[in-house]
């Protein structure tokens, strides 16, 4: 395997690395090779908002795990969201609406599962793996549900719409890393994978075999060896798609620019 430009650090990986990497390596230059900084995005910061309610929904009993306890939560864990970025309170002008569409994303929450007949074992649960010699894999699932019987379901919530038909695999690769990493870790092989879309009530479920696991992980170690090609060479090609209209570094990316 081709080294590091340091000898003694090793190359991240994420889902979302190795998305990016995939969808455009210059995008993945400018995030986590030169660690520019981006501004805030609103539809990410809502995301955040949500996910948090519904991580701290579980730490009310079960009969309280209701959508007036989410709805109750919402204000106090936003409050603390702007206290952490002060930028956030400019960026919204209108916070009922702001308020609004996250209320409305939990109300969808609660039409898809009944957080009162069960326990969320781990939340925000930090898996990790020295992948090889000088990769380390990581990742933070959203929920990891463990059943009385021992099984294993990893449940992960976007607040935007479900994938067209066809882009579910492209959807569950992110689960699937979990799962490898989950797998590698304990030794269970996950029953269960869970997109839940609450930007449109949809769900995507999805049950885990070790081919799709070996799979995941090909994929994996291809965009290791290519990442390490890429900094051998400093070549970081621009792909231009229709991302580029969301992309913060359009506006200094060379196939935007020349």
């Amino acid at each position: 395997m081709l080294p590091l430009v340091s000898t003694d650090a090793r190359l991240r990986l994420s889902p979302s690395s190795v998305n990016d990497y995939n969808n455009c390596p210059q995008l993945y230059k400018y995030r986590s090779i030169d660690r520019l900084p981006q501004p805030p995005s609103l539809d990410a910061e809502r995301g955040t908002l949500v996910h948090t309610v519904l991580h701290d929904l579980f730490e009310s009993l079960p009969s309280e795990r209701t959508a007036t306890t989410a709805l109750d939560l919402l204000p106090s864990r936003w409050l603390a969201q702007i206290q952490a970025k002060p930028e956030l309170a400019e960026l919204v002008s209108n916070e009922k609406e702001w308020l609004d569409r996250a209320s409305s994303l939990l109300a969808t929450y609660f039409t898809l599962e009944h957080p009162e007949t069960f326990e969320a074992t781990h939340r925000e649960m930090h898996l990790e793996n020295d992948f090889e010699e000088n990769v380390y894999l990581h990742g933070y699932v959203d929920r990891l549900d463990i059943a009385p019987s021992g099984e294993v379901r990893i449940v992960d919530y976007k607040t935007g719409k479900s994938p067209k038909p066809g882009w579910e695999e492209k959807a569950l690769f992110q689960l699937r890393v979990y799962a490898l990493l989950y797998w590698k870790t304990y030794g269970v092989l996950p029953r269960l994978l869970k997109l839940i879309y609450l930007g449109d009530g949809k769900v995507v479920n999805s049950n885990p075999t070790l081919n799709e696991l070996d799979s995941a992980e090909k994929i994996l170690k291809r965009t290791a060896q290519d990442i390490f090609v890429s900094i051998a060479k400093d070549y970081w090609p621009p792909k231009p798609s229709r991302l580029c209209d969301w992309c913060f570094f359009k506006t200094i990316c060379p196939a935007h620019t020349d």
